[in-house]
């Protein structure tokens, strides 16, 4: 791994003041992938190659709409299409078979589109970096102690993020690290998931005519973040606020 690379990347994910440094990196790390595809790599014949075969999934195919390119989207919705007719030409041409409805085989047609809806172009693009980052992180908590204490005190992770970090710390550290690392994980992830919390249910507290002239607190914002804590979904608008009595 070029640690040199990573480390930047990661380091301003984690001085972004956020409720998920992770989420911070996979959102650069789309944003990033949808302007490469929507820019002039939409022409390169090895991208076209790879759009042919994997295609998009449906919300990076919303995110590529938006951005207005109707001509490189068109383009490669067009060779992905016909990669799509020569392939099912060619399974159609199988003979079928006597398998009942409730045999174990499926049809080859059926397992080519199952494959086909889980594979996207954009999100192979973001895995494999995003892979990239959090052995990064693993790296810099076992080398850098600067990096250690900006772990601690960052404001935890969002649920499928802590889960990936305590899986992987597994294989990416050992003895004294590993448990040192857990720990702090694991009160990091509580202590920040019950403040979001608290704050949410200020947030529908609120609501109540008794507390109509309380302050807000920490809680304008309560819902962008606690979607982002449960569900990973890094929101555009963190700085939410509210418009007509929501």
């Amino acid at each position: 791994m070029d640690e040199q690379l990573y480390t930047i990347p990661v380091n301003d994910a984690f001085d972004s003041d956020c409720e998920c440094p992770l989420c911070v990196m996979h959102k650069a790390l789309e944003t990033d992938a949808i302007d490469f595809t929507m820019g002039p790599s939409y022409m390169d014949d090895e991208v076209r190659m790879q759009t042919n075969k994997t295609g998009f999934c449906a919300e990076h195919v919303r995110m590529l709409y938006a951005q207005r390119n109707r001509l490189g989207l068109g383009l490669m919705l067009h060779t992905h299409m016909q990669q799509v007719i020569r392939d099912v030409t060619s399974l159609q041409k199988k003979p079928v078979t006597g398998r009942s409805f409730f045999s174990k085989g499926k049809d080859p047609l059926t397992e080519y589109f199952e494959k086909l809806e889980a594979s996207c172009f954009i999100c192979d693009r973001i895995n494999r970096m995003f892979s990239r980052y959090v052995e990064t992180v693993f790296y810099l908590y076992r080398k850098d102690k600067a990096f250690r204490d900006k772990f601690a005190s960052c404001k935890g992770f969002c649920s499928s993020h802590y889960a990936l970090l305590r899986e992987g710390s597994g294989k990416a550290l050992s003895g004294k690290d590993r448990d040192e690392f857990v720990s702090v994980l694991d009160k990091l992830f509580l202590d920040n998931m019950n403040r979001v919390c608290d704050d949410v249910e200020w947030f529908t507290d609120k609501f109540d005519y008794r507390n109509a002239d309380a302050p807000w607190k920490n809680s304008k914002d309560a819902l962008v973040r606690g979607i982002l804590k449960l569900n990973s979904v890094f929101l555009d608008d963190q700085s939410e606020t509210l418009r007509g009595g929501l």
